[in-house]
């Protein structure tokens, strides 16, 4: 009884001190999506985008990159700017660029994992453009695209057609006090799922012994690095299976990535499991609604496969150079989160900065209009029981700091 309460409370500090790492990088993102959002609108992006195919697709990935990495609301506005007439390919970019190359992600990343993670993470995204892109030209499903814009006609028009200068926008208190109502809805959209992820990463650092991990993923853990094909490929098979049961957004996933590589799982297998947040059952479900389940399957069948080629070129890529990341050098267990240092600094200025604009919205300038964001049809049983087990997870973190901290 008393290893378990140890444990939970180590459980529960190592999960707070998870997100006191992570906090202003969460907040830094969330204001820089926030802003992008408010001041470029889709129509906008939709009209630059245009309809040269390498244009749109270099458009579609760099409007992508600026956009949330919410996995909800990238799969509404890639249905809104492909309904709008954005090819295929382009839309597809869209999607892949605003879960994988946002800022906000690769923040995250760099806190947990270390550069070479954060390089893997933009170029791989970009690969897994590129992979689709080819893919998409070889296998050229034309009856499929077809059929899904027919899906989508039967939808309303969406009335936003905002079209003022950004750089008037910038200039008003109004636009900003927009920035917060959006900031707000950003958290909103993410925080069971931060709750949950962060949570569970601190359970698995404290409760599950690394030899379950060695049996997850062959051949991992006790200081190994030097693994064989074969093995690269089962970790990276192995790696999205994880994030499927997970059912947990990138953002939540960060801390069990670092903890799956501290655990001695390969870079490819890593890179697999932070690339898997579009093939998991609520994104397919989905992707079926907005255009039929065909195209879903098609949709999992590219990124999947996507997925593979890229963390295998990344792999061998890094290994070429001699740039793989070394598992010692991710560290997360037993740590002193809690100090004097730089996070501090960062976490009380973006505290404060959040402050303002929590002020400025619903304060100051509460009665400013603003509009929702299209979100993607949420399963409503998924939801409640995302919601109930945050409800849960904060129980539980009570629970732990209180045995470890007073009794």
């Amino acid at each position: 009884m008393t290893s378990f309460l140890k444990q939970w409370g180590e459980a529960a500090n190592t999960t707070l001190g998870f997100f006191w790492m992570a906090l202003w990088a969460f907040i830094l993102g969330y204001i820089i999506s926030s802003m992008i959002q408010i001041f470029v609108t889709e129509n906008r992006m939709q009209k630059s985008m245009g309809k040269n195919e390498g244009k749109s697709i270099l458009l579609g990935t760099f409007f992508g990159f600026i956009s949330s990495s919410c996995s909800f609301a990238a799969l509404a506005s890639t249905k809104s700017i492909f309904k709008k007439g954005a090819s295929f390919v382009s839309s597809i970019a869209f999607l892949l660029a605003s879960t994988n190359l946002v800022i906000e992600l690769g923040i995250i990343i760099s806190i947990f994992l270390g550069w070479q993670f954060v390089i893997g993470e933009y170029v791989g995204g970009l690969l897994l453009i590129l992979i689709c892109w080819a893919l998409i030209r070889i296998i050229n499903p034309k009856k499929l695209i077809k059929k899904a814009r027919k899906n989508l006609e039967s939808e309303d028009d969406d009335a936003s057609t905002n079209s003022t200068d950004w750089k008037k926008q910038i200039k008003k208190e109004e636009s900003w006090a927009r920035v917060a109502k959006k900031y707000k809805m950003e958290w909103q959209m993410v925080w069971k799922d931060v709750t949950v992820g962060f949570t569970i990463a601190g359970i698995v650092a404290a409760f599950v012994p690394d030899s379950f991990f060695q049996t997850l993923f062959i051949n991992s853990g006790e200081g190994n690095t030097d693994f064989t094909f074969l093995e690269i490929l089962e970790h990276i098979v192995v790696g999205p299976v994880a994030a499927f049961l997970t059912f947990i957004g990138s953002m939540g996933n960060i801390p069990l990535a670092a903890l799956l590589f501290g655990k001695g799982v390969s870079f490819a297998g890593v890179m697999a499991f932070i690339f898997s947040d579009l093939v998991v059952f609520p994104v397919l479900r989905i992707n079926a609604k907005y255009y039929g389940w065909k195209m879903s399957l098609f949709i999992v069948f590219l990124l999947f496969t996507a997925l593979i080629g890229a963390s295998l070129a990344l792999h061998y890529t890094f290994d070429l150079f001699s740039i793989l990341p070394d598992p010692s050098q991710v560290k997360i267990e037993d740590q002193e989160f809690f100090k004097v240092n730089y996070t501090l600094f960062l976490n009380l200025g973006f505290l404060a900065i959040s402050g303002y604009l929590i002020y400025l919205g619903f304060f100051k300038k509460k009665d400013v209009d603003h509009a929702m964001s299209e979100m993607a049809p949420k399963s409503q049983l998924l939801e409640t029981v995302l919601k109930y087990a945050a409800f849960a997870c904060y129980i539980w973190l009570v629970g732990g700091l209180a045995v470890k901290y007073i009794f």
